[in-house]
């Protein structure tokens, strides 16, 4: 029996501050087409879900074609910052994520990855802006499966990792990352600096305040589950 672990991360709102790209590119999206923008809080409570997914619950007025519309156009827009080189400042690392993710890594049982809504290009960029490559062995995103919280995601991401679903764990800022860990079987871990508030992670077996809490909380996990 492997003795692997797998640590798997949302993006925004837990490894990576990308709210006032998001916020900035949906509103753009939503005049491009002609619908009075949603409030930020609306946009940032979607944050996770697939694109074509979070814009149906953003726009329930839309007429046929207009969600497609806008799919496109939020595309463009954050296309447009990305070519304009605002990657990295505009959707910085939380505080202490890096050194995180490198003291976890220096584990050799211990086996990290990704479970975004993000486009797979969109997750590349992020990866490549923030010099992350090599760390995550499996990245699964919204080009390959359904949107969260359905846990095709995550079912992938251990058939990559080789490991078990009691030997794992998912770690996100909203209640999609919680419930999507919970249905695939994993420990749901909450973080409170995200885009949903603490009272929204109900799914979650436990929230933390601080990412450098993480590594010694996930040697209690483990120790419980050896």
């Amino acid at each position: 029996m492997t003795d692997l672990r797998l640590v798997v991360f949302d993006v925004d709102g837990t490894l990576i501050d990308s709210q006032a790209h998001i916020v900035s590119a949906m509103t753009k999206a939503f005049d491009t087409v002609g619908i009075k923008p949603p409030k930020r809080e609306r946009i940032l409570g979607i944050v996770g879900l697939s694109l074509p997914e979070a814009i149906t619950q953003l726009a329930p007025m839309a007429r046929d074609g207009q969600v497609p519309a806008l799919v496109e156009a939020y595309k463009a827009a954050f296309r447009t910052m990305r070519e304009a080189g605002q990657a990295e400042a505009g959707s910085p690392l939380y505080p202490n994520v890096r050194q995180v993710l490198d003291q976890l890594n220096q584990d050799p049982r211990t086996l990290l990855g990704l479970a975004t809504g993000k486009s797979r290009r969109g997750l590349n960029s992020l990866i490549d802006a923030h010099d992350l490559r090599g760390i995550f062995v499996t990245q699964q995103c919204a080009d390959d499966h359904p949107s969260k919280p359905n846990p095709a995601m995550l079912m992938a991401a251990l058939a990559e990792a080789g490991t078990a679903a009691r030997h794992a764990v998912m770690i996100g800022d909203t209640s999609y990352d919680m419930e999507m860990a919970r249905a695939a079987g994993m420990v749901a871990i909450g973080v409170s600096w995200g885009y949903h508030a603490r009272d929204q992670l109900g799914a979650a077996h436990m929230v933390i305040d601080d990412i450098r809490l993480l590594p010694g909380l996930l040697a209690q996990i483990w120790g419980q589950m050896a």
